[in-house]
């Protein structure tokens, strides 16, 4: 293991899980109050009280640039907060958060990004309730870093150990859109236009498959893309997962960028899509219900859960080949969420 913190231990990828299960849980009391505890890995916690159930979570937010087409760092917070609940299948409660500004930051820039903060947070009736403010001297932060924390409520703890064989793989929409547009937009390739990012709060999609029933386990594919998010879930509940790359929803735009960079859209970040287990009997019900709300309007289903290679994704290329979807070591661009 490196001596140093890189970039890398912090892109959602095996680097940054070996540092966390190797360094970080060896030095933390893994006591848990509920379900699900720092131990399980996922992007939130469980806390009982009583006959409910609470999810916690929280999360720190470093995108360059700060604003970029669909969005900016304070969509991008609140949403990903949100999303992390919503994945346990809390429903959205409250938040809090903390900003650390440098210090020369522009006025109208901070007023900007509360107010599109304030505006995430008002689609899904999840108000910032309480927070931090610091200031950095010049050039000892670039721009400003802001943490969210939020709480949830949910009637049934949902996991990433949920999947078993036989249940449908659904993805909420179009793969690769948030990262593909911070890069392209950051390395000012003329494709940039025809990119926007998919930032957005998905409470709603996830309550409509919540109220058919039948979703086993969830993941939204942010670091390390849709590659990290299945190859995490498979290795979680020990199953393996199928997918066909023929049905995986990806913008033109997207896939030219992708060609231009050299870069996988499998593994790179979205901000506003889910990936959903849901029993094969549900599975159209709940994806027809997904359809018909704002943010899952093209989603399909892309695979299924199978009873071999235990913790493995196997991808079925357009040419009807088979090959191991290897998992990311780390996201291949910084600064992306």
């Amino acid at each position: 293991m490196s001596e140093r913190i890189t970039l890398s231990h912090g892109a959602g990828g095996k680097i940054m899980m070996d540092l966390i299960k190797d360094i970080i849980l060896k030095e933390i009391d893994l006591k848990s109050a509920g379900e699900v505890g720092l131990d399980a890995l996922d992007d939130g916690a469980s806390i009982s009280i009583g006959d409910k159930t609470l999810v916690l979570t929280t999360d720190s937010h470093t995108v360059k640039p700060l604003f970029f087409p669909g969005g900016d760092i304070g969509r991008l917070s609140v949403s990903g907060t949100i999303n992390d609940m919503a994945m346990m299948g809390g429903r959205p409660l409250a938040m809090a958060c903390a900003l650390v500004v440098e210090e020369g930051f522009p006025i109208a820039d901070l007023e900007r990004i509360f107010r599109s903060m304030n505006l995430t947070s008002q689609e899904v009736g999840c108000p910032l309730i309480t927070g931090d403010f610091k200031v950095m001297e010049k050039g000892a932060l670039d721009g400003v870093i802001i943490t969210t924390t939020g709480v949830g409520l949910a009637e049934k703890i949902i996991t990433d150990r949920g999947l078993k064989p036989g249940d449908k793989i659904i993805v909420t929409g179009t793969i690769g859109d948030h990262g593909m547009t911070i890069l392209a937009h950051r390395e000012g390739i003329g494709l940039a236009a025809d990119l926007v990012s998919d930032v957005a709060p998905l409470w709603e999609t996830v309550a409509a498959a919540l109220k058919v029933g039948g979703v086993t386990a969830m993941k939204d594919p942010t670091r390390g893309g849709l590659n990290a998010a299945l190859n995490e879930m498979a290795e979680k509940a020990h199953v393996g997962i199928l997918i066909k790359e023929s049905e995986i929803p990806i913008l033109n735009s997207v896939r030219a960028a992708s060609e231009m960079l050299g870069i996988d859209p499998l593994q790179i970040t979205n901000e506003g899509k889910a990936v959903m287990a849901v029993e094969p009997d549900k599975c159209e019900l709940v994806l027809e219900a997904i359809k018909k709300t704002k943010y899952g309007k093209n989603a399909k289903i892309i695979g299924e859960v199978i009873d071999k290679y235990s913790g493995n994704v196997i991808i079925e290329t357009v040419v009807g080949g088979k090959r191991l979807l290897e998992p990311p070591l780390g996201d291949p661009a910084p600064r992306i969420c």
